[in-house]
């Protein structure tokens, strides 16, 4: 793994804000000064790290953590705002000594979204409140000035792997091709790979119909932005304090969503957003869902849509549609989805920019944290509601997520073993038969890293 470390700047460099931290009152940036102890801090460096090392061949936080272990940044009070030192950040993140100007905004988005988030939110949220869950999503996005009010419906989310094949990102970038020729904007995970794709795509169509305003969203969290780093297409970045905030962002600021081929992260999405879109309250709500790949992912999606089909049903595969090979198709489908979503809104009086009528249960919204225990717990049974068991097939596939590449669940797996997942045996075999696909094809780590499962199935 060393041949794939970055190298370091070992000189002291102070950067000023760019983007929506530009102008500060002494008072907000007396506030910031509190990130400087604590738990806090260690969150902002870890996140700023990430945003530093773009374009690493490391998806192993621990290994980006470890490697950095002398990073350090400090937040300066100046009578014109806030500044940032920094000592032995990634190199590739320079250019002559000079930040990258999009990096720079990165940073700062971090810093806005992490300290706005700390000082007016954490904590003040109850547990059990779905409402108020909801409104810190759209306070945050607000906040983060993401929300374009009086603009119609005309941002597709697109989920996928960031380990995935040529052919397959080739595939990703043409898609998002086609729907920036349609006036199309594009949100992602905001790493590299599927993610990065359709917003490159989307750039050059952009380019070719004289669109200067072309948007490419992403939206990450503290957990996974060390293991999927903003890639460079990102002109704006929103970081949400967890994962079931990031997803349900999606869902309420996005108004479809494409899938290209991914590995469990990609099905931990996927079992989100099908579980939310059977709750009976959202049965009538038009919401375009597509799952898409070249014709070489004819057999992943196979498997997926088998796995789908064979554990929350038939109801759930009604609400996507698999197209094989064909860009101009799926932004044909999204340019009419998002129609149907205008009109919708529009007769029921709901916002263009923020899905409020979208009804989310509070066992999507409730934070899971991957530990040996909550992984046992799980209920992976069929014989429960489709959309219960959505939610605990969601946690599992996050746990997994977490074994693979975040910092912490990765230490919990070399101090107690893999993860063990309990469930039915018909089940159990369904989701052995996918996750060893997910394997063979390379997709639980970027290629050339061997694989060692963190997850053990006893059914």
């Amino acid at each position: 793994m060393s041949e794939h470390l970055p190298a370091k700047l070992p000189e002291s460099v102070t950067i000023y804000p760019l983007g929506s931290m530009d102008l500060l009152s002494q008072l907000e940036v007396a506030k910031l000064r509190d990130i400087g102890a604590g738990e806090l801090r260690e969150r902002f460096r870890r996140c700023a790290l990430a945003v530093l090392n773009t374009g690493s061949d490391l998806d192993d936080a621990r290994a980006v953590y470890e490697h950095f272990a002398d990073f350090e940044i400090e937040l300066l009070q100046v009578e014109r705002g806030v500044r940032l030192r920094m000592r032995n950040a990634p190199a590739q993140a320079f250019v002559d000594g000079k930040l990258v100007r999009g990096i720079r905004e990165h940073l700062f988005a971090v810093l806005r979204d992490i300290v706005y988030y700390s000082t007016e939110m954490e904590g003040r949220i109850g547990a059990d409140d779905s409402a108020q869950i909801t409104d810190v999503v759209f306070q945050l996005l607000r906040n983060a000035r993401v929300l374009r009010t009086r603009v119609e419906p005309d941002l597709v989310v697109c989920w996928g792997g960031h380990s995935i094949s040529r052919e397959e990102y080739d595939y990703s970038k043409a898609v998002g091709y086609h729907l920036g020729l349609r006036g199309l904007n594009v949100c992602t995970g905001c790493g590299p790979g599927a993610m990065k794709g359709p917003m490159k795509g989307a750039a050059v169509a952009h380019g070719k119909q004289r669109i200067s305003d072309g948007r490419y969203v992403g939206i990450s969290e503290p957990g996974i932005i060390a293991a999927e780093p903003p890639n460079p297409m990102v002109n704006e970045l929103v970081i949400m304090p967890d994962i079931e905030k990031r997803l349900e962002a999606f869902l309420r600021f996005g108004h479809g969503i494409v899938v290209f081929p991914g590995g469990v992260g990609t099905t931990e999405e996927l079992f989100y957003v099908l579980g939310v879109l059977l709750n009976p309250h959202n049965a009538d709500m038009p919401f375009p869902l597509v799952l898409t790949g070249p014709s070489s992912a004819a057999a992943y999606f196979e498997q997926v849509d088998d796995f789908l089909r064979g554990t929350i049903g038939e109801e759930a595969a009604r609400r996507y549609q698999v197209v094989l090979d064909d860009p101009e198709r799926v932004a044909r489908i999204m340019k009419t989805g998002m129609g149907r979503v205008r009109d919708f809104r529009r007769d029921q009086g709901d916002a263009w920019y923020f899905n409020w009528r979208l009804k989310v249960e509070h066992e999507f919204q409730q934070p899971f944290a991957a530990t040996h225990e909550a992984m046992a717990a799980l209920d992976l049974r069929r014989d429960q509601p489709a959309h219960r068991l959505a939610a605990d097939l969601r946690r599992a596939f996050s746990g997994i997520v977490a074994g693979n590449v975040k910092d912490e669940g990765i230490r919990r797996i070399e101090a107690h073993g893999p993860f063990e997942l309990r469930g039915d045996p018909a089940l159990m075999r369904l989701m052995d038969r996918m996750l060893e696909s997910f394997v063979q094809q390379q997709r639980m780590r970027l290629p050339g890293v061997e694989y060692q499962p963190c997850y053990r199935l006893v059914g």
